[in-house]
């Protein structure tokens, strides 16, 4: 009882003895943006795109020489038409002995109107957020004129998230051992 009545006395006294100093304390960043991420995913540094009327065959020997999960399908003007998963493959391909080489990626694409996007101003939270509320493993990002300028696998914002705790965890234990942390008057 005697640390708490302490304690509130410290807490009383404080005001009066920083009355003429103001305090600022340096706060933790928020979560990054997913330009953030992008520039750190494999997708950075490839084509993502593939066309609409290529055969799905050509989707998968992607699929397979950049070791990624999906690839943002374009249409004849280079716009947007949708996305091609290893999991369209899987369902729509594969499971029912359908031949790759045969079926066109539009045919079993997840069309644009039904895709789920982010902007490179977006927060990684925020598209975790979006992929997990729809299952899905990859984000097609979008400028503000709908043009596609990126793409996030699930895995891009895992990585991310994670070296945000650990700079968060790193920030607050140099805090905590007197390292690092400070607080300016003036």
């Amino acid at each position: 009882m005697l640390s708490r009545i302490a304690t509130a006395a410290a807490v009383r006294r404080a005001p009066t003895l920083l009355s003429s100093a103001s305090r600022t304390m340096v706060t933790l960043e928020e979560s990054p943006e997913a330009s953030e991420a992008w520039k750190k995913s494999c997708y950075y540094t490839i084509d993502f795109t593939i066309s609409e009327d290529d055969v799905v065959k050509e989707a998968v020997k992607r699929f397979s020489a950049y070791n990624i999960g999906a690839l943002v399908t374009t249409n004849a003007a280079g716009e947007i038409s949708g996305v091609i998963s290893e999991r369209d493959y899987i369902n729509k391909v594969a499971l029912l002995g359908r031949k790759s080489d045969e079926l066109k990626i539009k045919e079993i694409s997840t069309k644009a109107a039904k895709l789920v996007t982010a902007t490179p101003k977006d927060a990684v939270d925020v598209c975790m957020n979006k992929m997990l509320q729809k299952d899905i493993r990859h984000l097609p990002l979008l400028d503000d004129d709908g043009t596609v300028v990126g793409m996030l696998s699930v895995k891009d914002l895992v990585k991310e998230l994670l070296a945000e705790k650990e700079k968060t965890i790193q920030t607050l234990s140099d805090f905590a051992l007197g390292k690092g942390g400070t607080v300016e008057y003036s």
